[in-house]
């Protein structure tokens, strides 16, 4: 016999956090739909009362004055003719010992006419009625003592009330019923579609986990709480995807091109051995070795910063500066580098700009472009070649461009020259590791902005685009998205 598999299911629903919620709200539901039946019908009870007690009272009223008019023959006929008349009102007298001397009441509940007043709960009586199944009924009354110990009862009957209370009560449980009924449905279909979402969301997790980066979670394009969480955790998937596709390359391009290096200082040092041993003067393959030395730990040192800026571990502090301040010192220090090699700077910057930026690292950005363009712009004439380094403001946005009038770069090649280590043909010749523009772009998705290369016609232009606050947009983190060009 198979064992039932409806508790394991149940339990197993049960764990989940969407259906135990779902559950708590249910229940607070029914509790909250139980109070309101009951305060309302109990409301609805209690007006009901309150209006029969004051019909009462007037009734009673009335007949006190008949009784101070007319005495207690006056009173007897008034009741009689009350009684008599179609809808009547409960009529009761009584003579000291209970014998019933008038009114349209056949019999009580024993004990009714023991206390004078109004009564505290309805009480059952017998009426003269031609039906016998409508002679019990149910009534409110006000019991009144007369000196001569005849009493003198007034009442409503209670059997109207009593069918509007069971009408609202059967209304509101009705009401209540469907309402419990749709929001059954609701959760129903809303929650195993939020299941379903989840389901999916753990499906890409686990293919996430199986090594596949390139999944990201499912985004409906609902705008609800599952799709800003997918969104969120699809930008956290691409960082990691960026991160290791970067520390990828950065492996591939050290090891290609680091290697020509250590292998040309290693040559170079048995060549100073070989020189020492024989006698020679080992100082200028030292010297050479030293050079080459420091090249390579000017490169490690790029790589190091571009992995901090990146990473946003950078001890450089933003805050609220002159960017058109920041430009105009870069290009002070740069002049003199710009004579000597036979190019023109030219700075037009529209100030003062102020954004919230790093001084160190606009200024590393900047003189990174800077030092490109007089180094790949240099014309093999002599004739003279220009820099033009621009800055403007645009709404909430600032833009830093430098553009050469050189050879520039082929539109097909933009992206790429923006990878570590990555340098045309042309340029090997030229000194430099390949990791300018990639330092620079890193910086630009610091200050979440972005790095674009365009014509300059001739020539290249670099822009450098970033927001006066420093932050990225709102869902376009621009430090996990580089731009394509």
């Amino acid at each position: 016999m198979r064992r039932p598999r409806l508790m394991p299911r149940v339990s197993a629903l049960m764990r989940m956090t969407a259906v135990r919620l779902s559950a708590i709200y249910l229940a607070l539901f029914a509790v909250f739909a139980v109070v309101l039946v009951v305060y309302v019908t109990a409301t609805a009870a209690s007006i009901l009362k309150t209006q029969s007690r004051e019909a009462i009272a007037e009734e009673i009223g009335e007949l006190g004055r008949v009784y101070y008019n007319a005495g207690i023959i006056g009173i007897v006929r008034s009741i009689e003719r009350r009684s008599r008349q179609p809808g009547a009102s409960l009529y009761l007298v009584t003579d000291s010992t209970g014998r019933i001397l008038a009114g349209n009441v056949e019999s009580l509940e024993p004990g009714t006419l023991d206390k004078t007043g109004f009564t505290d709960e309805a009480f059952a009586y017998e009426r003269f009625a031609d039906d016998v199944e409508e002679r019990y009924h149910m009534a409110l009354a006000e019991i009144v003592s007369l000196p001569n110990g005849m009493r003198i009862l007034v009442g409503r009957d209670q059997a109207e009330q009593e069918r509007f209370r069971v009408i609202v009560q059967r209304a509101l449980i009705l009401a209540l019923g469907l309402m419990g009924a749709g929001a059954l449905l609701a959760w129903f279909v809303v929650g195993r579609r939020a299941l379903q979402r989840l389901d999916q969301m753990s499906a890409s997790s686990a293919r996430i986990l199986g090594g596949d980066l390139g999944e990201r979670l499912p985004v409906t394009g609902a705008n609800d709480e599952f799709d800003r969480l997918s969104a969120n955790l699809n930008t956290l998937l691409a960082r990691v995807a960026l991160l290791q596709e970067g520390l990828r390359q950065v492996s591939d391009n050290i090891a290609h091109d680091l290697k020509t290096p250590l292998t040309r200082l290693r040559n170079r040092a048995e060549g100073a051995l070989a020189e020492a041993l024989g006698g020679g003067d080992p100082r200028a393959a030292l010297e050479s070795n030293i050079a080459e030395a420091d090249q390579m730990i000017r490169t490690f040192d790029a790589l190091l910063m571009i992995s901090r800026v990146e990473a946003g571990f950078h001890p450089a502090e933003k805050g609220p500066l002159d960017v058109a301040r920041i430009v105009a010192d870069v290009a002070e220090l740069y002049e003199p580098l710009a004579d000597e090699a036979g190019a023109r700077l030219v700075v037009e910057a529209q100030g003062p700009v102020e954004a919230h930026v790093s001084r160190e690292l606009i200024s590393q950005a900047l003189s990174n472009l800077i030092d490109n363009a007089l180094k790949y712009a240099a014309r093999e004439d002599g004739s003279e070649s220009v820099v033009t380094v621009a800055l403007e403001r645009r709404g909430e946005r600032c833009r830093l461009s430098v553009a050469d009038d050189g050879p520039g770069i082929p539109e097909d090649r933009r992206v790429r020259v923006l990878e570590r280590f990555y340098r045309l043909d042309e340029s090997r010749t030229k000194p430099g590791s390949g990791l300018g523009l990639s330092l620079v772009q890193a910086i630009a998705q610091l200050h979440g902005g972005r790095l674009a290369l365009e014509d300059a016609a001739p020539g290249l232009r670099v822009v450098l685009d970033f927001p006066l606050d420093g932050k990225a947009a709102a869902g376009d983190d621009a430090r996990f998205k580089p731009e394509e060009t």
